[in-house]
């Protein structure tokens, strides 16, 4: 499965803050249950590379070649 597969695999996330100054990105679903811990300037930099996705998706979703009919 790569980056541009789609899945049928449902899972739910959550992001937060830790009592030891790191942020959380904890994912949970049938058979998952994996807490990843970012320091905050990691986690600074995994939301800028989100923000980045986003706005490339948006992008490619206003192009004619990206519409769904």
């Amino acid at each position: 499965m790569g980056i541009n597969s789609e899945s049928d695999v449902t899972a739910n996330l959550q992001i937060g803050p830790t009592t030891l100054g790191r942020v959380r990105i904890y994912v949970a679903g049938d058979g998952i249950d994996l807490p990843l811990d970012f320091e905050p300037e990691e986690a600074e930099e995994i939301a800028d590379e989100l923000r980045a996705a986003a706005a490339s998706a948006r992008k490619m979703g206003d192009s004619p070649k990206g519409r769904k009919r």
